[in-house]
């Protein structure tokens, strides 16, 4: 599903590339650590999907934030997430999975400690 690029504005141009699910953790039933990148102005950076089905039987809520990362860092992330031979499987035991699905003393998911990100923005249909 393309969304709304944070650099140039353009509708439906930023698109996840690659994308890895995660476990769940003391918050979120479903966490999806992408890759997005604009087809028109090349802006790069990282989102993450966030899902939670806890509560009530009809509520679900849900957090799409991207946050841009230096070329460098998305190389590396786009590497990692290659390496893993089930990235749709967040119950994948590979040492990509263990890297990535870190979680603080909490039990809340701290993947994003190993990613050095600045500039958080929404990610927007």
């Amino acid at each position: 599903m393309p969304f709304l690029c944070p650099e140039c504005s353009t509708p439906r141009s930023l698109k996840i590339k690659a994308r890895i699910e995660l476990p769940p953790d003391n918050r979120s039933d479903e966490i999806t650590l992408q890759v997005v990148e604009c087809c028109r102005c090349r802006f790069a950076g990282i989102a993450v999907y966030e899902e939670s089905r806890r509560g009530a039987l009809d509520s679900e809520s849900f957090s799409h934030t991207g946050y841009h990362v230096s070329a460098r860092d998305l190389r590396a992330l786009k590497r990692t997430i290659k390496q893993c031979p089930e990235p749709g499987n967040p119950r994948c035991g590979c040492p990509t999975h263990q890297a990535l699905g870190g979680r603080d003393a909490g039990g809340r998911w701290n993947g994003l400690s190993r990613i050095e990100h600045t500039g958080a923005f929404q990610v927007r249909l």
